[in-house]
């Protein structure tokens, strides 16, 4: 029947779709990279693009496991985001966990974490100005501040 589209059909569709999406992401690295004074280098692609998969806070044991086995080693996942976060690809979010936890620098955003399952979610609303500038002018010893950083930590509803 015309328009109907079966299993087989709607896969090809998709696979083409990732296909096309992953071109256009691979250029977006690669101009986040060269913004950024780095080389585009597979491992960094690679890395970029688990970030990007994951699409949440990860540690690199994570991010390395998201990458297609062989591609690339844990030493090298490790080095990539100490220079991603220099370069500030990446933020380093601290979340109470055993490791140190990594994300896209795209968007400024701060998280909700269950305490009990783990659960994150991200929040975007942050009307901090009026407490920072409250804060600074109680402050003996500072003037400004330059960036913050923002978690939540709480019960989600299906832990309550």
């Amino acid at each position: 029947m015309l328009g109907e589209i079966n299993a087989e059909t709607n896969f090809v569709c998709n696979t083409i779709a990732n296909s096309i999406c992953s071109i256009y992401m691979k250029d977006a690295f690669k101009q986040v990279l060269v913004d950024a004074g780095l080389k585009m280098t597979g491992p960094r692609i690679a890395v970029l693009e688990a970030l990007r998969k994951l699409s949440k806070p990860a540690d690199a044991k994570e991010i390395h496991a998201c990458i297609a086995t062989g591609d690339v080693d844990p030493v090298t996942v490790y080095r990539i985001l100490a220079s991603f976060a220099e370069a500030g690809i990446v933020r380093r979010v601290d979340l109470r966990q055993d490791s140190v936890l990594y994300e896209l620098g795209a968007h400024h955003h701060h998280h909700l974490v269950c305490t009990e399952c783990g659960m994150i979610e991200d929040f975007e609303s942050c009307d901090i100005e009026m407490v920072t500038k409250k804060i600074l002018s109680k402050s003996t010893k500072f003037a400004s501040v330059k960036e913050h950083s923002l978690e939540l930590f709480g019960l989600c509803k299906k832990c309550t």
